[in-house]
């Protein structure tokens, strides 16, 4: 077999086979194909697409490229959840416990945040004492105990994946749907749930940015999950605006344990109250959706669900007494208001605008090597389609540094725009898809 040969197939429009592939997926995980023919292949694969079959035979080739994690010592249906990123989205540190109040397993393995998206592990390091780097015995024994623990990827997870995703980066080859699809899959794949629950998100703060892409998204991956024998389900969720209030990492923690407390913003609590009804119906703890919705009003009512994430806290080395007492997390001192420039409606608080003006801040990283302030990041006074006055502040940002509070707040400036009308503000989750 010639990698020249799988080349011309697909650039001819034919379809690979599961040999084909493996020897693909194989030899550009070992460094035997040069860049330039992976490199021939993904443009190929980008003008040509794939089949179902092609796909999650890709998909499952990349997942066996690496490690893969074996759940069977954890007793249950084991539920995990995906979001393809968004700003201020910290519905893992709710809809988890959720669920695991519920009686769903949740094993959970999240990344950092890079650029304008955060990330779940960044986020949980913000409570002092709290490991996200566990061996994989104790984070087996912390799920059977607690019923929930998020830590952070395996280095070895879909090597494979790492390696395309470089080369797609570089190849203006990363908005092929065959590839999103199979590049998110096969992590989810790799790391051992039985369910997976998927949160594509649409809009300005999105890599999807229409409704029609988000949706070919997301039926692409229930395909997939139901193609390789896993129960899928997503749902397309708005991310025109900031998920929420909050967007930095102890700030968003914040704001999690609001809503595990019954209380916060209502768009954001929402949006988790659904997730984790469906990760709850996926863990097959619910006979319907209508049941899996009034276990959840029941875990957060009866305190159980925040009982859990203190309980996950503690369990990985974390203090407990921050989400019991989350005012005790530090702000960075550095403070500045963002105000109105004029009497109206908000009518654009761009989302990805928020996000980088929180990068600005110290909240996220430019470069895979950037640190993270945990304490830096944005509050959100007002919102997409609040009425506001001339100099009434919009938002509070928090850094470390002085110098850094004008660049975030000119950033968070040039994602706002005032009219004199109200703009519509469409439904936060938008379709639900399931094969």
């Amino acid at each position: 077999m010639r990698m020249y040969d799988i080349i011309h197939k697909k650039r001819e429009g034919g379809q690979l086979s599961a040999q084909e592939l493996l020897f693909f997926i194989q030899g550009c995980t070992r460094g035997e194909i040069p860049d330039y023919q992976t490199s021939a292949l993904l443009m190929a694969i980008f003008f040509q697409g794939m089949s179902r079959e092609e796909t999650a035979d890709l998909t499952l080739e990349m997942a066996r490229s690496g490690d893969q994690v074996d759940l069977s010592p954890i007793p249950g249906v084991k539920v995990d959840k995906h979001s393809t990123g968004g700003v201020g989205d910290k519905t893992s540190l709710i809809l988890g416990p959720i669920a695991a109040a519920s009686g769903v397993k949740i094993a959970k393995m999240s990344g950092r945040g890079l650029g304008h998206t955060g990330g779940t592990v960044d986020k949980l390091e913000s409570i002092p004492g709290l490991r996200t780097d566990i061996p994989r015995e104790e984070f087996f024994s912390i799920v059977r105990q607690v019923g929930l623990s998020i830590i952070g990827q395996s280095g070895n997870l879909c090597p494979a994946d790492k390696k395309l995703y470089a080369l797609r980066d570089v190849t203006a080859t990363v908005e092929s749907l065959p590839l999103i699809a199979s590049s998110i899959m096969s992590k989810k794949i790799a790391a051992g749930a039985d369910a997976i629950l998927l949160d594509v998100k649409m809009g300005s703060g999105a890599f999807m940015k229409t409704l029609e892409d988000s949706r070919a998204l997301a039926r692409e991956m229930v395909r997939i999950g139901k193609q390789v024998g896993r129960r899928t389900v997503a749902l397309i969720t708005d991310m025109d605006m900031p998920l929420g209030r909050c967007i930095g990492n102890a700030l968003e923690v914040q704001e999690a344990v609001q809503v595990l407390s019954g209380q916060g913003e209502r768009r954001l609590r929402a949006l988790c109250l659904e997730l984790a009804a469906n990760m709850i119906y996926l863990g097959r703890q619910a006979a319907d959706m209508s049941e899996a919705r009034a276990q959840v009003v029941k875990a957060v009512r009866e305190g159980r669900a925040l009982e859990k994430l203190r309980q996950m806290v503690e369990a990985q080395g974390g203090d407990g007494s921050y989400i019991v007492h989350p005012e005790q997390f530090a702000v960075s001192p550095a403070v500045v208001e963002a105000a109105a420039p004029e009497d109206g409606y908000i009518t654009r608080l761009d989302a990805e605008g928020c996000g980088l003006a929180a990068v600005e801040l110290g909240a996220g990283r430019e470069t895979k090597e950037s640190s993270i302030d945990p304490g830096a990041g944005i509050i959100l006074l007002k919102n997409k389609g609040d009425r506001v006055e001339k100099g009434q502040p919009i938002a509070r940002l928090y850094t470390q540094r002085e110098e850094l509070c004008q660049r975030g707040k000119e950033r968070f400036l040039a994602a706002l725009e005032v009219g004199p009308q109200a703009p519509e503000i469409g439904p936060m989750i938008l379709e639900r898809v399931e094969e």
